[in-house]
């Protein structure tokens, strides 16, 4: 346990002083965490995180490297959770995959990366016509939504989806999609202008 401690203290370096953020902070457990962050934007959103990082008694997933979980590996969703924290792990994150509570709607990851911390919820595209059902059930669960392509879906139809999921969803930050060894992040500002569909295809396509 000594060392997992030692390994997060170091995501709190830069932002938050980690003597005052063991001091100050109460944990009540994982579960009752990750529901307030419902509640919470700006920097108290970004504080929960990194007390839910620190505080959740996250472990070293056996045979990988710098994915972290609580438990439950042998989840119905967990090969696809693992596929898509492995990806994230190639393009520089660290992955906390969190537990998901019966009673409450909760985002699937956590992405750490030179002490940010991103929250997303996973969606797992295997339909050739399935995105915008996808995207808009993630609404309640997290602002940030990541797409993990394992079907070869029209980027047309997908940059159409993912315009019409920031229009409709007001509170929307991010899509982020893998595609192979591609990343691609959309967020509200690259909507702009009549070009979108376009330069999405370009990126998507290349």
């Amino acid at each position: 346990m000594m060392e997992e401690r030692m390994f997060t203290l170091d995501i709190f370096e830069d932002n938050v002083d980690s003597a005052w953020f063991v001091e100050e902070s109460i944990w009540r457990g994982i579960t009752v965490e990750l529901k307030e962050l419902h509640y919470l934007k700006g920097a108290g959103f970004i504080k929960k995180l990194k007390e839910i990082v620190y505080y959740g008694e996250f472990h070293l997933v056996e045979g990988e490297t710098g994915i972290y979980s609580t438990g439950g590996e042998q989840g119905p969703d967990y090969e696809n959770l693992l596929n898509a924290a492995r990806k994230a792990v190639e393009h520089g994150y660290r992955v906390f995959i969190l537990p998901n509570p019966k009673d409450t709607r909760t985002p699937d990851f956590i992405f750490e990366q030179k002490g940010n911390c991103k929250v997303y919820d996973l969606k797992t595209i295997s339909g050739k016509a399935s995105v915008s059902n996808r995207l808009f059930e993630s609404i309640g669960q997290s602002n940030r939504v990541l797409l993990n392509m394992t079907v070869d879906y029209n980027a047309r139809l997908l940059a159409s989806d993912i315009k019409s999921y920031f229009e409709t969803n007001q509170d929307a930050v991010e899509v982020l999609i893998f595609k192979g060894k591609k990343m691609i992040s959309i967020n509200r500002f690259d909507l702009r202008g009549p070009m979108f569909n376009r330069i999405f295809r370009r990126k998507y396509e290349k």
